[in-house]
């Protein structure tokens, strides 16, 4: 007997249908680069990639390192990455021509995957998988718990200090995408992590489909290669690592017919009813 189904099965022309033929000549065709910049390690830094454009979040040549993905519509904080849903809607380990998806009442694609160099690392022998949707971001509120210990620098307060020049707050942080981290459920259905499979010089590419700030933080486990909690815990700052971002205009050309998505057609008052 095969596994069942997917729950959501998309029509096909409805926006979760991607034109993959659009997205291969982004991936391939000639573009700029407008901006670049490095963001040390056990830190974080928010951007903006305005429609239309791609970025590429890159392990450097000091080695892998996982990072903790955040976005945003830049012009409405309110819409921003909805994990859960993306998850249910793509899978809980994204790769390329995968979306990511905003929060209600929006319900639309931030960006789309154009290019995911690990892609090929497949599902290892302990059910391991790269880029997931599945754990949140490390906070220092669960590092109390677990240690009874403060620490400023997890990835939640990492995101915090990078949007703060943006107007936001710790409570526009949300749910992350856990970029080049390698992370599935072992037989007890229980999160597990380990050592990020990234070589130097691997990247993590996406389109924009709307206006977009991002914000990535370098996670202060590194390479997850040396756990930070448990009965082998120590510090791992020796696998912590930078990662670079660039960020790239497309040749007008090969995105000359492309519409940012609209937000959702549901034009309902969920069954309440007006005076």
């Amino acid at each position: 007997m095969g596994f069942p189904p997917a729950a959501y099965q998309p029509n096909r022309g409805s926006v979760i249908d991607v034109d993959r033929a659009f997205y291969d000549r982004l991936a391939t065709g000639p573009r700029d680069l407008v901006d670049e910049f490095v963001i040390p390690i056990r830190s974080g830094r928010a951007w903006e990639v305005p429609a239309g454009m791609l970025c590429r979040l890159i392990t450097t040549p000091a080695g892998p390192q996982v990072g903790d993905l955040n976005v945003w519509n830049r012009h409405n904080p309110r819409e921003r990455l909805w994990a859960a849903r993306t998850r249910q809607l793509q899978r809980a380990h994204v790769t390329t021509y995968d979306r990511l998806w905003s929060t209600l009442p929006y319900l639309r694609p931030l960006l789309t995957i154009t290019k995911d160099t690990l892609e090929s690392y497949g599902v290892d022998e302990e059910g391991g998988r790269v880029h997931d949707l599945l754990g949140s971001r490390c906070d220092p509120y669960v590092n109390r718990i677990l240690t009874d210990e403060d620490f400023d620098f997890h990835c939640h307060s990492n995101l915090v200090r990078a949007v703060l020049p943006y107007g936001l707050t710790e409570f526009d942080v949300h749910d992350v995408l856990n970029v080049f981290q390698c992370t599935g459920l072992n037989d007890e259905d229980k999160y597990f992590m380990k050592a990020s499979p990234a070589k130097p010089g691997d990247f993590f590419e996406f389109f924009a489909e709307q206006d977009l700030l991002c914000a990535l933080s370098t996670c202060p486990a590194g390479d997850l290669s040396i756990p930070l909690w448990g009965p082998d815990a120590r510090d791992p700052l020796e696998v912590c690592r930078p990662i670079a971002v660039e960020v790239y205009r497309p040749d007008p050309a090969l995105t000359k017919d492309w519409q940012p998505p609209v937000s959702s057609g549901y034009q309902g008052l969920h069954g309440i009813r007006l005076p």
